[in-house]
């Protein structure tokens, strides 16, 4: 099985697309009679510094994407199983699943970089090996409540999104043991509540367009799972100011294909392989027992045989607890205040000592030491 992947801002840089202008001449006239400048000289060239501006590098990064995709096609003529974008790259993955075509998509991310160009006073960054729930954690007990999670990049990679002050301020709580923070070049808190004014004004913009149904998958960002077609407008729109589950989506695909007993491949079009990393760190992260959980009917039973030759510690907790709870078990948590937790995993020993499991709604895992069934 194979998923076409598009990436999203941040991955433009100067010179790309290179030949792809030249070789789709009526595409990239096309682009440049929508958006009023051209698009070669802005990729290739960028005399005026704006591809770093959201409102030109979205329009940009959708050209090149898209241009790639359909020189792979030209090539080859093999469509993907799947498709999927990150952020700004599902434009692309929507368009090559027919659901709309170069030009029209093109005009949805100029507008979209137009709106989301204007709301200012924003700040993200990307924070490395800590959890959801230990990010969470110090984003609350220091007060920072202008600060959300936007973006679920890997297990191990979290994007926080959010007022430039609190980001600021928020740098040196994240520089604690292996916790690593990187602030991101963004002119806005993009995947978050500031965004709410401008998915708003999109949603308007795109009762406009027509959309037709997929001819293959694409995965949402908003749902981890393929777009319902007749809930485009709806879901499109609401990934402005919605987290980007990158992670859990390409775990979906990778328990889909591990449920029909075949492998996922992956492959990128556009600027650079960010995505491509991203997938090798998750196929790394994630353990069987989790990518089993999206498909329970055939998990294998591999913690109860792995436990016959080892059944102490945590592999005895996971034994335990898988024998009494189910997927789909309600269950309490200790630590948080949250009453409506649902198991979508079996449990599993993470990092060769911890007994956890990963719950509906939640990307990282939760310890069995701080659960107790509802």
């Amino acid at each position: 099985m194979k998923t076409y992947m598009f990436p999203g801002q941040g991955s433009q840089a100067k010179g790309m697309g290179g030949e792809l202008f030249d070789h789709y001449k009526d595409l990239t006239a096309k682009a440049d009679a929508i958006l009023g400048y051209s698009i070669k000289e802005l990729c290739l060239e960028d005399p005026r510094d704006e591809l770093g501006n959201t409102r030109f590098t979205q329009p940009a990064l959708y050209t090149v994407n898209a241009l790639s995709y359909l020189k792979k096609i030209e090539e080859t003529g093999q469509s993907p199983d799947f498709l999927a974008g990150h952020s700004l790259g599902e434009f692309d993955a929507l368009m090559a699943a027919g659901c709309f075509d170069f030009e029209t998509g093109l005009k949805l991310v100029q507008k979209r970089g137009e709106l989301m160009g204007q709301v200012s006073g924003g700040g993200m960054a990307a924070v490395l090996n800590a959890s959801k729930q230990e990010i969470e954690e110090i984003l609350g007990k220091n007060g920072l409540d202008e600060v959300s999670l936007a973006n679920y990049n890997s297990p191990s990679q979290i994007v926080i999104s959010g007022s430039a002050q609190q980001i600021a301020t928020a740098q040196p709580l994240f520089k604690q043991g292996k916790i690593r923070f990187y602030p991101l070049n963004t002119s806005g808190a993009f995947h978050s509540r500031f965004m709410q004014g401008a998915m708003e004004q999109f949603r308007e913009f795109l009762k406009d367009v027509t959309f037709a149904e997929q001819k293959i998958p694409v995965i949402s960002n908003v749902t981890a799972r393929p777009y319902d077609n007749d809930a485009i407008l709806d879901t499109l729109s609401r990934q402005i100011a919605n987290t980007v589950q990158w992670s859990e989506s390409v775990q979906y695909l990778l328990a889909l294909a591990r449920s029909r007993g075949e492998a996922m491949t992956f492959e990128e079009f556009g600027p650079g392989d960010v995505l491509i990393r991203l997938v090798d760190t998750i196929r790394k992260q994630t353990p069987d027992a989790l990518l089993d959980g999206f498909f329970p009917s055939t998990a294998p039973a591999k913690v109860e045989t792995e436990a016959a030759g080892n059944p102490s510690g945590a592999t005895a907790k996971v034994v335990a607890w898988n024998r009494k709870h189910p997927i789909g078990t309600r269950v309490k948590s200790t630590v948080l205040d949250d009453a409506d937790l649902e198991t979508r995993s079996q449990a599993v020993v993470l990092f060769g000592h911890r007994a956890a499991v990963y719950m509906k709604g939640f990307n990282g895992y939760f310890d069995l030491d701080e659960l107790a069934a509802g």
